[in-house]
């Protein structure tokens, strides 16, 4: 699971006509993937995704056809694309991208380094669900070029995994980190990192105390004294598997999903705003002490560990999406695949050409020379090094006084050391600037929007 999600889209994107086939300097070297089978769909899951049963590989056996002809749609839009320089990082995300077999993520790779080449060095992830293959694919996927896993574990407690509607359990988790650890330690694989959620229903907690899933209900959810006990044992038991990276999440209920229904029953219990925050500051803590660095509010890392794929989404650069639902960034425009596999289809079908330079028409609408302002805000000061909103402010020609009236806004947080000005940059302190980050973004796209009488953020 990763922090970036597709823009959502109806109907679909005009088809542009031919483009020369030539290299370009401005476009992206950056390239994702999206794979949308699943075995199941998971309780909090809003992605474009097709569930094919537990039972479904993609290789053979249930569902291989319906993926081959996906794959088939999929090379045939990396072939219709513009041709870039080549790519410096590839991400195959999902979906559940281990459903797929060697020999079709080998032939993905083919075709990205046909169409674009593969830099030496490039970092090349793949997303896992660790009840989604064994031991032999991930040696198969290594020899194809994969060089980085990111692992959705989520929890390593039964009955959260039952909870979020997850297939695999604990032992899942453990027996696959045991073959990561080993692939990186002979040198095959580079890194992976392990995927957590924090900020879960207090009543996900009742294993603690020995009750079941099943029999905890909202009237009998946690303590935050047992939500915060329960979390310091997920992050142990987390830590004691030995991933380099680690990404955790907050539970977003988003609507639409399982969880979004039994919200509005009355059946899911979010911890409030107090006890996210300690739980957070936990996180931080914790993974701290242990040696790794926080360098985005969600994702901490061993030295030398980072995602380099997605800090070309944070800080603001282009990336070429391919696949259903997937959202393309290219010369400060976007454009976002239709999230069905129908339309997916047709786009295709109709010679869609993806890549425009300066960006496709028919995505969410011309950005200027690069993303907008609000949004290098938001995804900046996600980050740990913060962003340079003087330089940005010049570039608009705004002046100091822009810039002083926003610190005036927001002296309340500079005051209580949680936001921190220097030179220029801006940043949030860690842990308890980046847990309190949603407050801060809300007062500086209002402070934007002020600046920009009548327009809509993000336009």
């Amino acid at each position: 699971m990763t922090d970036f999600r597709p823009i959502s889209r109806t109907g679909l994107p005009p088809v542009k006509p031919a483009l020369a086939s030539r290299p370009s300097a401005e476009l992206p070297r950056a390239a994702y993937l999206h794979i949308p089978f699943c075995h199941r769909r998971c309780f909090y899951c809003d992605f474009p995704v097709v569930p094919l049963g537990d039972r479904a590989d993609g290789a053979q056996g249930p569902g291989a056809t319906s993926v081959a002809a996906y794959l088939a749609l999929l090379h045939q839009e990396i072939a219709l694309a513009r041709q870039g320089p080549p790519l410096s990082t590839v991400y195959l995300g999902g979906g559940t991208p281990s459903l797929l077999a060697p020999a079709q993520v080998g032939a993905l790779l083919e075709a990205l380094q046909q169409r674009f080449g593969i830099a030496p060095g490039a970092e090349i992830t793949l997303e896992a669900d660790p009840a989604s293959f064994d031991q032999d694919r991930l040696l198969g996927w290594l020899a194809a070029g994969i060089n980085r896993i990111s692992l959705g574990g989520q929890s390593l407690d039964n009955g959260v995994l039952a909870a979020l509607g997850r297939r695999h359990q604990r032992t899942d988790v453990v027996e696959v980190a045991a073959w990561l650890d080993a692939a990186k330690g002979r040198g095959a694989l580079r890194s992976w990192s392990l995927d957590l959620i924090q900020g879960l229903p207090p009543f996900f907690g009742a294993t603690v105390a020995g009750a079941t899933v099943a029999e905890a209900t909202v009237a009998e959810a946690r303590a935050p004294a047992d939500v915060l006990a329960h979390w310091h044992q997920q992050l142990r038991q987390a830590l004691a598997l030995g991933p380099p990276h680690f990404s955790v999440y907050d539970l977003i209920v988003e609507p639409g999903t399982v969880f979004a229904r039994q919200q509005e029953r009355g059946q899911l219990r979010l911890p409030d705003e107090d006890l996210g925050a300690d739980l957070m500051e936990a996180t931080a803590q914790v993974l701290r002490q242990a040696g790794y660095g926080r360098y985005e509010i969600s994702n901490y890392a061993l030295p030398g560990h980072a995602s380099r794929h997605n800090r070309v989404y944070w800080s603001g650069a282009g990336w070429w999406g391919f696949g259903l639902g997937a959202t393309s960034a290219l010369g400060g425009k976007r454009q976002a695949r239709p999230r069905t596999r129908e339309q997916y289809a047709a786009w295709i079908q109709a010679g869609a050409r993806e890549g425009e330079l300066g960006g496709a028409e028919g995505g969410d609408g011309p950005l200027g020379a690069g993303p907008p302002i609000d949004e290098l805000l938001m995804v900046g000061l996600r980050r740990r090094e913060g962003v340079p909103l003087r330089q940005m402010l010049g570039q608009l020609g705004l002046d100091r006084q822009a810039e002083s009236e926003l610190r005036l806004r927001l002296a309340a947080f500079e005051q209580r050391g949680l936001l921190r000005v220097e030179g220029g940059r801006w940043r949030l302190q860690d842990p308890e600037g980046l847990a309190l980050s949603n407050a801060v973004l809300r007062e500086v796209l209002e402070w934007w929007q002020e600046q920009r009488p009548g327009a809509a953020a993000g336009c």
